[in-house]
């Protein structure tokens, strides 16, 4: 068999032109495709063994891959006991390019950022020829696993043709050998070549070796039986996976055949990591195809409120594609996100209804994450709702500081009479407790929601009911809490709060009396159709344009100083009745953090002091 010198065909030449005079940042991945199609090869031969008693035997006892570099002359050289190729194998796979996809990964090459191509490569059945990325020639001497067979050495220095010829073998496999370029010497070392195996090929199935060290990790333990893979394992796998000293709070492992073949290992790390709301951090986890490294951060397999997750998914059924929205856009993308959305909650959900110590676990994680999971029902509620509803936790006003309770647990314990779960919006638990809003329900006893994430104003715009009851504000709208003499001391002011109104014109939506104060003069109530004050001030240090919404001011009849202000705006003392009425409302600004005109209030409260004092003086002098 003579040596024979073919041209590659056009689509070939014109990827080869790419690869060899583009410069990329990441050129290392030729040696994970190299490898990856090695690691096909041998599992081409240990399938076909099976079934065929004559196959040619592997070179070496233990089939493997076997790496050898050497930096004098600047190559590397890549040997394995695989299925091994004939001359027209040889021919028909690297000589051409089957896979319908190439031109539109030419088309990319074209019209997109060259410095993204190398993510590409692997997705078009192009990743032989990513060698050349790096090398000045390559020769492929290749044995198949056929007897008869023979032997073939294939060449090229990638300018647009090749040499076939013949290749004596004693046993199956192919052998490649890379002289590599000068600008890409630095491959040519061991220290290189362990770490780009340890970053992209450490959990190929056989072997790889360099020298008699083998340098991968083989067992990927995400493809183990959960049943066999140990705590020690899975956690010294999450540190080296995370860089996180602690171990990981929860695992979530799981293997699945039909109808996608896929396995995934999850971990809920134990502390809120740094940049767990910085949007400029990575997402996702690792994602592998047959154990090879395909993507580091694969955000389109997690929704976002998931982000705290750690871990890898690995799928043969996952097809890649050019551009990232596509990869989203595909069912088998769809249906294993979906998947591992419920078996993540189901793990959670299984911890938060469990015994003491299991409960205990899941107060450790809500604390950390749990308003993810808010943010998590207010965008996918209509898609997961009903499996994050049961896992949702509030602090209340009826326990200390750290207590916790979900609604099921809330709406159980509501007394007779009360028909809404009530919740209270603050930027602080300090803050809610001391809120005015609160007065009326402490009197009736009933518990109140104390909702301090920024995400809960969110929240509550898509939780609007739990089981048929209704999730109410206690700072929003009128709120019937009246008793007889509630009732009786709104008669005896009658006629001040429209009057108030009038003065409050352009600072108020409108005055009413009040049934939720019992100890406080006034509270400045939202208006049901308004944006609530605390997403104003939300948005505002979000640096947003908010239009200022106009508030209800609520007056407490009961209280001393509005059964003062109505005798005095009866007895015709108006522009008295007016300093005080703007004291009152002063007084409801300060008292929910919405008042910025404080030099103006101090001066206005020293005027009245004065004018008291002054009062008081001439009164003792008589």
């Amino acid at each position: 068999m003579s040596v024979e010198q073919h041209g590659f065909k056009a689509e070939v030449e014109q990827l080869l032109q790419l690869m060899i005079h583009s410069v990329y940042s990441n050129r290392e991945v030729f040696l994970r495709e190299l490898l990856s199609n090695a690691a096909d090869a041998l599992d081409k031969a240990r399938f076909l063994s099976l079934t065929d008693g004559e196959l040619l035997p592997a070179g070496h006892d233990e089939p493997g891959i076997r790496l050898t570099v050497d930096a004098d002359t600047r190559t590397v050289v890549l040997e394995d006991d695989g299925v091994g190729m004939s001359r027209e194998e040889a021919v028909a796979n690297l000589g051409t390019i089957a896979h319908s996809g190439t031109k539109a990964f030419l088309q990319a090459a074209k019209d997109g950022e060259k410095s993204d191509l190398p993510g590409l490569i692997g997705q078009f059945g192009v990743g032989f020829y990513a060698v050349f990325m790096v090398a000045d020639e390559v020769v492929v001497e290749s044995m198949s696993a056929q007897p008869g067979a023979g032997g073939v050495r294939w060449s090229s220095q990638g300018a647009g043709s090749y040499e076939v010829g013949p290749y004596a073998a004693e046993h199956r496999g192919t052998r490649i050998t890379i002289t590599l370029r000068e600008d890409a010497a630095e491959f040519a070392d061991d220290g290189a070549i362990r770490r780009i195996v340890k970053e992209h090929s450490n959990y190929l199935g056989w072997p790889i070796l360099l020298g008699e060290d083998r340098i991968n990790r083989g067992k990927a333990l995400w493809a183990e039986s959960p049943s066999e893979v140990s705590d020690e394992e899975a956690n010294e796998f999450y540190r080296m996976l995370s860089f996180d000293f602690e171990e990981p709070l929860v695992r979530v492992h799981l293997r699945v055949d039909t109808p996608l073949q896929y396995s995934a290992m999850l971990f809920v790390p134990r502390s809120r990591p740094y940049d767990l709301f910085m949007p400029q951090a990575d997402r996702g986890p690792r994602l592998y195809a047959k154990r090879v490294l395909i993507e580091e951060h694969a955000s389109e397999l997690l929704p976002d409120w998931l982000r705290f997750l750690k871990g890898v998914v690995d799928s043969e059924d996952i097809q890649l594609n050019v551009s990232r929205e596509m990869v989203q856009k595909t069912p088998v993308v769809r249906t294993i996100r979906d998947a591992l959305v419920k078996r993540v909650l189901k793990e959670l959900g299984r911890l938060a209804g469990g015994d003491e110590e299991a409960q205990a676990k899941y107060t450790t994680f809500w604390r950390a994450f749990g308003m993810l999971l808010k943010e998590g029902y207010y965008h996918d509620s209509s898609r997961f709702g009903d499996r994050l509803l049961p896992l949702l936790r509030f602090g209340h006003t009826g326990g200390d500081a750290d207590a916790l309770v979900s609604l099921e647990a809330y709406k159980e314990a509501m007394p007779e009479g009360q028909d809404a779960i009530w919740y209270i919006t603050a930027p602080s638990r300090s803050a809610a407790l001391a809120s005015p809003h609160l007065e009326g329900f402490r009197g009736k006893g009933w518990d109140v929601l104390v909702l301090t994430d920024p995400v809960d104003e969110w929240l509550v715009q898509t939780l609007t009911e739990f089981e048929g009851v209704e999730l109410k504000s206690v700072a929003r709208g009128e709120i019937a809490l009246d008793d007889d003499e509630t009732s009786e001391a709104k008669e005896a002011i009658q006629g001040l709060a429209p009057w108030m109104a009038g003065v409050l014109a352009d600072a108020v939506e409108g005055v009413r009396t009040s049934a939720r104060l019992t100890d406080s003069p006034a509270v400045l109530v939202d208006d049901e159709s308004a944006i609530s004050s605390n997403m104003e001030r939300i948005l505002k240090q979000a640096n947003q344009d908010v239009p200022e919404a106009k508030r209800w001011l609520e007056i407490n009849p009961k209280h001393p100083l509005i059964q003062g202000l109505s005798s005095l705006q009866k007895a015709g003392q108006e522009e008295d009745a007016k300093a005080v009425v703007s004291l009152v409302y002063d007084g409801a600004r300060l008292a929910d953090g919405s008042a910025e005109d404080l030099p103006g209030i101090a001066k206005r409260i020293t005027q009245m002091l004065t004018k008291s004092v002054s009062a008081g003086s001439a009164g003792s002098e008589a």
